[in-house]
């Protein structure tokens, strides 16, 4: 009667409290715990609603509400912890709760006296925090497919909470291994949770760089914002055209058209010729094949007669030969391995996989010639003067 005629939240809780703590044994213990945990949450008394949702749980395992307040707060908390072992503790925490909520929620009876409409919409609001924390959770232990099944589940009885939909969007994106269809589900959901928390500028800028790397630009990114901004999820047949980077072939032809030959070095040769374009590579071979170029290289293959060397970046990284000349006189002494050598050489023939480029007439060029020799003065001396008698 004292909770009946209480209108303070906090004072109704406590009053139904104490009266389920005095009657432990009365048949409506358990409801009267419910009431006083959700007047304490109509208070904001987040600790008091998680203490007696603690004591509802231990009297019953399967109690809907108290499960659901339990879950709720662990997750929160969660988000707020600066931990990153802290928080994967609590959610995992949480995501246990939450699947025994989920149990617990299958062919569940509608309690007397509850409209059709109020149960659904119970149900409903149960089935979104469960969801989303087991599917947080999943998320934060890289169970990608799990992630997905639940926070999706959450979303369609939910679409407006950002803390489902921005977690469901990076379960779709950083997928492994990603496929077409779970990057276009998350460039949808990362465009409707940059609607939902336009104050976070991360995620709409996260959002156009994953949108740029799958369609080649950002053109139409904003576009999916907007279309994103009042449907909760993607329309049938929703897609994005996907950016297929032209083959080395087609690179390769690309290169050659510009036609600026001069400009080009051994990267762009070695590329060309071993792209598969066999055109493009006799253009270019016909170009350079005879002619004295002059270049620099990494020595991998130290010799007097004939020196390998690596002329790209990638050949220096893998001190791999690109390159034999073929030195023309011989060397007196073979360049160490590993030091920048200057030379000019003349191609004469080249196997395309694995490529390696045979030159002849090879000289050292630049500071990689030999120093000639200092020439000395001769000396010289004073002629005497006549002497005049």
């Amino acid at each position: 009667m004292t909770a009946t005629t209480t209108t303070d939240p906090n004072q109704k809780g406590a009053a139904l409290e104490a009266f389920a703590q005095q009657y432990p044994n009365s048949v409506v213990r358990e409801d009267a715990l419910e009431g006083a945990m959700a007047e304490y949450q109509k208070a904001g008394n987040a600790a008091k609603s998680a203490q007696v949702a603690n004591t509802l749980a231990q009297a019953n395992p399967n109690n809907m509400a108290a499960l659901a307040v339990l879950v709720y707060g662990k997750r929160q908390a969660a988000g707020q912890a600066t931990n990153p072992a802290a928080q994967q503790q609590m959610m995992t925490e949480a995501s246990n709760l939450a699947q025994r909520g989920l149990t617990a929620l299958q062919g569940r009876a509608k309690p007397e006296g509850m409209s059709d409409a109020d149960f659904q919409k119970r149900e409903q609001i149960f089935s979104v925090i469960f969801n989303g924390a087991i599917g947080q959770s999943a998320f934060l232990n890289k169970d990608y497919n799990s992630a997905q099944t639940h926070l999706l589940e959450a979303v369609k009885n939910n679409g407006n909470d950002a803390n489902d939909v921005y977690p469901l969007a990076l379960a779709y994106l950083t997928a492994k291994p990603p496929t077409d269809q779970a990057q276009l589900n998350g460039l949808w959901f990362i465009a409707r949770a940059a609607n939902l928390a336009p104050s976070v500028a991360a995620i709409a800028e996260f959002g156009k760089k994953s949108y740029n790397k799958f369609h080649g630009s950002d053109e139409g990114w904003d576009q999916l914002v907007a279309q994103a901004k009042n449907s909760p999820l993607p329309p049938a047949g929703f897609t994005i055209t996907k950016y297929i980077p032209p083959s080395p072939a087609d690179q390769a032809a690309a290169m050659v058209a510009k036609g600026n030959f001069t400009d080009m070095g051994f990267g762009e040769w070695i590329f060309i010729l071993t792209s598969g374009n066999q055109p493009a590579a006799d253009m270019i071979w016909g170009k350079i094949k005879g002619k004295m170029l002059k270049f620099q290289g990494r020595v991998t293959e130290p010799s007097s007669s004939e020196l390998g060397l690596a002329v790209t970046a990638d050949g220096i990284d893998a001190k791999k030969t690109e390159v034999k000349v073929a030195m023309n006189p011989a060397l007196k002494s073979a360049p160490a391995a590993g030091i920048d050598y200057q030379l000019q050489a003349v191609p004469v023939s080249y196997t395309p996989n694995p490529f390696l480029m045979n030159m002849d007439q090879g000289t050292p060029i630049g500071s990689s010639a030999a120093k000639k020799g200092t020439a000395t003065k001769k000396k010289t001396t004073s002629k005497k003067k006549k002497s005049t008698r």
